[in-house]
């Protein structure tokens, strides 16, 4: 895959503390201490709430060993720039998933911004807040509900990427965010909560508004209620102003029921959003912006980028 021109250049998120924020659980750390973490930069001291990474082999066919990360409290955006002669003026910011307890940093992060480097795209991955912190409803538990911090991460990083649009070659009003699995979630929670900012002001970024101009969840769960035909009370009052979405899912999704996805598509075409979907018989999860042979799902970047065409946001 080709990558981006120049080396990604890593900023911080926040101007000083992460808002709304209790910190990692000292025993979630240390459990993870044991269980086969290694250190992105290890201290001298071990000072609790440094960054973790693992490699792990999944059990999704075909994927084999992803490199993760988790214990971060110090959010960051990460750019991948285009080469000047193609870029497009389009910036996308990229949220992995992993359960909001982990990020799949290389598979929904990296690649995937490599991927929209080399089409013209600006690739910014969010690092967001992980694991969930002990103020999430039920925390614990895996499944449900979603964490509460990286929605503020999410919503600081539209508008600190909007308000620094000029400096980085992006059209202000061609900024989009795309995410995986529990990254999904968090892009359609960007993309329908722009009507009130979820933390105080931090600075003069912030005055730059935090509603993306499209958005893109491929294999998303959390949307649908449980037991029940719907969606979850997150979405049930989806604003008209939503931007243009893309929903992205496979049959036979074992991780996340393509039925979030089915659901999420007909409460977006009820509130009057903009909304496709596109359902591919097999090609189970985490099948990111990974191009292999067989694989169903690879032809949803090409779909993507003729959806932005139509949308006006890229040339044709």
């Amino acid at each position: 895959m080709a990558r981006a021109e120049s080396a990604p250049e890593e900023i911080p998120l926040w101007p000083g503390a992460t808002p709304g924020d209790l910190g990692i659980d000292p025993q979630d750390e240390k459990n993870r201490r044991s269980d086969g973490w290694h250190w992105l930069t290890r201290p001298d001291n071990d000072t609790p709430g440094a960054e973790y990474s693992r490699v792990f082999t999944s059990q999704i066919p075909g994927l084999g060993a992803v490199r993760i990360r988790t214990n971060v409290s110090k959010p960051t955006l990460t750019l991948y720039r285009p080469d000047p002669a193609k870029n497009t003026g389009v910036a996308m910011l990229i949220c992995p998933g992993g359960g909001y307890h982990n990020l799949l940093w290389e598979l929904e992060g990296e690649q995937v911004a490599e991927w929209a480097a080399s089409v013209g795209i600006t690739g910014i991955i969010l690092k967001y807040r992980v694991p969930r912190r002990a103020d999430d409803p039920e925390f614990g538990k895996r499944l449900m509900p979603p964490a509460r911090g990286p929605l503020l991460d999410a919503q600081r990083a539209v508008s600190l990427v909007r308000s620094r649009a000029a400096e980085w070659g992006v059209h202000p009003r061609r900024i989009g965010i795309v995410g995986f699995s529990a990254g999904g979630h968090l892009a359609l929670r960007t993309a329908t909560c722009f009507e009130r900012r979820r933390y105080e002001r931090q600075d003069a970024h912030d005055e730059a508004d935090c509603r993306p101009d499209f958005a893109v969840s491929c294999y998303s769960g959390y949307l649908k209620a449980n037991e029940k035909d719907e969606v979850t009370a997150d979405f049930e009052s989806i604003p008209a102003g939503s931007p243009p979405i893309m929903l992205v899912h496979t049959a036979d999704d074992s991780v996340s029921d393509p039925l979030h996805s089915l659901f999420m598509a007909l409460a977006l075409q009820r509130a009057g959003v903009p909304t496709e979907l596109h359902m591919f018989v097999s090609g189970q999860h985490d099948f990111a912006v990974r191009q292999e042979e067989h694989l169903l799902p690879s032809s949803w970047t090409a779909l993507f980028l003729n959806w932005l065409r139509d949308r006006g946001v890229l040339p044709v």
